[in-house]
């Protein structure tokens, strides 16, 4: 018999396709669910999750494949699914409903809405039945149901009044104070006292990367010399590494880890978590010059191109915390697989155990089995196994490998392959400086190739669209975030590659941006473009989540361009990011990224300009110079004399006449350096702060 399938069959969504054969009747967002709600007089249910969202998982094995509560809630709704990747702007409205009951928020969310989609309850997780003091989801059902036919006029105030408290909080957050040259001390303080000095990040459990943050403490430490800081982002990027949260078989990290220890992960992989993290562990090699962070870089890369890269070129959104039903069984060991793994159970395997941290009793939920870390060095492996020192890296080599190879032939977790032009903008980003930085051209093509893959389906008239599944494009007009995002992207890549083009599509992104995201009232950045879908509110996405902010991102692309192309631009980000100030100094944690882009404002850029022909070995080293070194706030632009055409940062490249051989101006405010011919010249005028 054929399977039977609710309406999210025809979805492109992989998350909505997960739900496609659920009993529950469910609808996509859309006209038509809310058309039938109005209606029948039906309240509407929205799920939103995500394809690689453990605990959206574990409610539809419980509740909405439930024969009984799928039967309850099609009779008394109108339920609606939605992938929270899909329709961010769904999800930042109706998140706020869960924050406002005085609850955490996070997935699966479940949002009960009147017909005019105003929220009136909310809740994350349910069980099925009652459990771990929460109320079971039939329960809920049907107390909601009985609420909504029998106190209709409380609901109708409930709902009146989370509409207005949701509309007011999505507004840019009002706070004294201007940004002067303490700033960064200022905040870089605030946000030190909630760095963990033990373990490293920022808190205790569960611990999250929060990258932005990370970064802000980094200027901090290298350009003003605060020890501290350096420390802290120091010991963060040691532990992450060390501990569970990075996989030390294939590379990539986890999205959090469930510990203060940075241990037992949430083993999903997020596209957006690994870019970040790229660019920070390279801006960690640039300041440290610690070679393991340039080796984290590149066990990084290599995962993304066996396990996250399109064929044609793009980026794939996530992979699952689950296999078989279970979340990690696709990544931890017990000793037997070990032994089984490498073919013998001799001291190359109790070295390999002993380094891994896998023993009898495991680290992972009582189950025997460990999630792997480094939890001793080779030096220390060695002597609790007996084997020599000097075999210990040929050894370690060879058994990642083969656990590797071991790993690869079981039950492999979901791979949700959509192509988001938000994410992919992110880690083209990381790739472009990454690829410069560390002397790995591919990296560089990587990013080329997924940017011609997302302008060629998601770029119209400067216009970013959502996501790419396949040949199926979905979201034509996107959110803030991807237009912000493509358009650094493509900023880096012009400075990456020195290929004008990059610069035209960034200018052209930012343009429509602004026509349609800038809020000509009161300044500043909507989430939603003007021309978009009408909702209970438009919102501003002023906050960090695990990415940054739309707004921030967008501050930043129109800073940019206006330092390169027309200062017409640097007033909309300047504007943006000033009034978001007071707020950022109030609380740094929650604007990582924007207090970055203050930063950039009061500190200045550092700005290479080199001038040489752009293939002359010796331009390739003067511009390789300029990646090397760790310049957060910088331009960097290449001035071929004989080929005007690469010429398009006309503010930053005036005035710098070529010589008899490529040299390079470095420029801090209005004051340029006599030209420089050596990279050694170069990297001088760089460090001198």
């Amino acid at each position: 018999m054929a399977a039977r399938s609710n309406r999210l069959i025809a979805e492109a969504s992989p998350y909505l396709l997960q739900h496609a054969h659920n009993p529950v009747d469910w609808y996509p967002w859309g006209e038509e669910a809310l058309a039938r709600a109005k209606a029948e007089d039906k309240p509407i249910l929205l799920s939103i999750g995500y394809a690689a969202c453990h605990w959206c998982h574990v409610m539809e094995r419980e509740s909405f494949e439930n024969e009984e509560i799928a039967a309850l809630m099609n009779e008394r709704f109108v339920n609606v699914k939605v992938d929270r990747e899909e329709r961010p702007d769904l999800d930042q409205i109706y998140q706020l409903v869960v924050q406002l009951m005085g609850r955490s928020g996070g997935w699966p969310l479940t949002v009960f809405l009147t017909p005019d989609q105003r929220p009136f309850f909310a809740g994350t997780y349910f069980p099925p039945a009652d459990k771990f003091g929460m109320p079971g989801f039939g329960k809920i059902v049907t107390a909601v149901h009985e609420a909504y036919k029998t106190r209709r006029g409380e609901v109708e105030t409930q709902a009146q009044e989370l509409a207005q408290e949701i509309g007011r909080i999505g507004r840019i957050p009002r706070a004294s104070g201007e940004p002067d040259a303490g700033f960064l001390a200022q905040v870089a303080d605030k946000l030190y006292k909630r760095t963990d000095e033990v373990n490293g990040g920022f808190g205790k459990r569960p611990k999250f990367p929060n990258t932005m943050n990370l970064d802000v403490l980094l200027v901090r430490g290298a350009l003003e010399g605060d020890g501290k800081s350096r420390l802290a982002v120091k010991l963060a990027l040691d532990k992450m590494a060390q501990g569970g949260i990075w996989d030390h078989l294939r590379g990539g990290f986890h999205r959090y880890s469930t510990d203060e220890k940075w241990l037992v992960p949430h083993f999903e992989k997020m596209l957006y978590d690994n870019a970040l993290l790229l660019r920070l562990y390279v801006d960690g090699y640039r300041v440290f010059g610690a070679p393991e962070y340039a080796a984290v870089a590149r066990e990084l890369v290599t995962y993304l191109k066996a396990e996250m890269e399109a064929p044609e070129g793009g980026f794939y959104a996530s992979q699952d915390a689950d296999s078989e039903g279970q979340e990690g069984k696709f990544f931890v060991f017990s000793p037997a697989e070990v032994d089984e793994a490498l073919g013998e159970k001799g001291a190359r395997a109790e070295f390999v155990k002993a380094y891994f941290g896998v023993t009898p009793g495991g680290n992972f939920e009582h189950s025997g089995n460990t999630v792997l870390s480094r939890a001793k060095t080779v030096e220390q492996a060695a002597a609790a196994a007996g084997f020599a020192v000097e075999d210990g890296l040929v050894a370690l080599a060879e058994a990642k490998q083969t656990m590797l190879a071991y790993r690869e032939k079981r039950i492999r977790p979901f791979l949700d392959d959509k192509v988001l032009a938000s994410w992919n903008g992110l880690m083209i980003s990381a790739l472009a400086d990454a690829g410069r930085a560390l002397n790995e051209p591919q990296w560089v093509e990587m990013a080329e190739k997924a940017f011609l893959r997302v302008e060629k389906h998601l770029i119209q008239q400067g216009r970013v669209g959502r996501f790419i599944k396949g040949d199926i494009v979905k979201g034509e007009i996107g959110f803030l975030d991807d237009q912000a995002y493509i358009a650094n992207a493509a900023i880096d890549l012009f400075e990456a590659t020195h290929q004008p083009r990059y610069l035209d599509i960034a200018g052209a992104v930012v343009d429509r941006m602004i026509e349609f995201h800038w809020d000509k009232v009161e300044g500043g950045f909507y989430y939603t473009p003007s021309d978009g879908e009408r909702l209970i509110t438009r919102t501003k996405d002023a906050f960090d989540q695990a990415a940054p902010s739309g707004l921030s991102m967008a501050a930043l692309a129109c800073v940019r361009l206006g330092e390169l192309v027309d200062e017409k631009y640097k007033e909309a980000g300047e504007t943006q990011a000033k009034r978001l100030a007071g707020a950022a100094i109030d609380n740094p944690f929650a604007f990582g990224k924007l207090v970055s882009v203050l930063d950039r404002l009061i500190r200045g850029t550092v700005d290479v300009v080199i001038v040489g022909r752009v293939d002359s070995p010796q331009t390739k080293a003067l511009v390789d110079t300029a990646f090397q070194a760790y310049l957060p706030h910088r331009n960097v632009v290449v001035v071929d004399p004989e080929n005007a055409e690469l010429t398009r940062a006309p503010i930053l490249t005036n005035g710098k006449p070529a010589q008899n051989e490529p040299v390079a101006y470095v420029c801090r405010g209005r004051t340029c350096s006599a030209p420089v011919r050596s990279a050694a010249e170069l990297m001088d005028l760089l460090r001198s702060e």
